[in-house]
């Protein structure tokens, strides 16, 4: 099987890149295919504009570098994201390509007199989040449960996907680097085993 490992990392030294080829190698182990979107070295812009806007409103086919995106989800059997915890969210740059590509008419369809058509469910997800805080912060201000609602199903489950693993990687700071290199390889090599499980 395939999988799309998508990391939303400026630096391709980081944890963050590090932990996204942990899970490639945990997945190249286990006999799977995977391919990585690296989009800040592939350039993506996140910027989502006018044109953007026309697609969500079925005025326009979203432009080459939407379908693009959408074409190689179209191939993978699993998405993972790899991603740093930006004030306690995804990062503007993963953001961004969730806007743009996860688009009315091809993630959802819906219109001012119909009801929303989810159109993911054939999708699980997967998501590696890097935080440098500790779990007893993201505890006590809710943080785990602010990003699990807004992300997991603010965003897959409102497109039907099954987000199968939420993993938040923290205290990625201070030594624990190595557990999460690890806990990316589990991931990887474990993946498809999930989404039989699952399905």
């Amino acid at each position: 099987m395939h999988a799309l490992i998508v990391v939303a990392h400026h630096d391709p030294q980081s944890l963050t890149h590090s932990i996204a080829l942990q899970a490639a190698a945990g997945l190249t182990a286990a006999g799977h295919s995977f391919e990585i979107a690296d989009l800040a070295a592939e350039g993506f812009d996140p910027r989502y504009g006018a044109a953007d806007q026309r697609v969500h409103r079925g005025l326009a086919t979203p432009p080459a570098d939407v379908l693009a995106e959408q074409a190689r989800i179209d191939r993978a059997d699993a998405l993972v994201l790899a991603f740093p915890i930006y004030w306690w969210s995804l990062p503007g740059l993963l953001k961004g390509w969730v806007d743009r590509v996860f688009v009315n008419g091809w993630a959802i369809d819906y219109g001012p007199n119909r009801p929303v058509v989810k159109k993911l469910r054939h999708l699980n997800v997967h998501l590696l989040a890097v935080g440098a805080a500790d779990e007893s912060a993201f505890d006590r201000h809710g943080y785990a449960t602010a990003m699990r609602t807004q992300i997991d199903h603010g965003i897959f489950d409102y497109c039907g996907a099954k987000v199968l693993t939420s993993e938040l990687l923290l205290e990625s700071e201070s030594g624990t680097a190595e557990a999460h290199l690890r806990t990316a390889h589990a991931v990887g090599q474990g993946l498809f085993q999930q989404e039989t499980v699952a399905g």
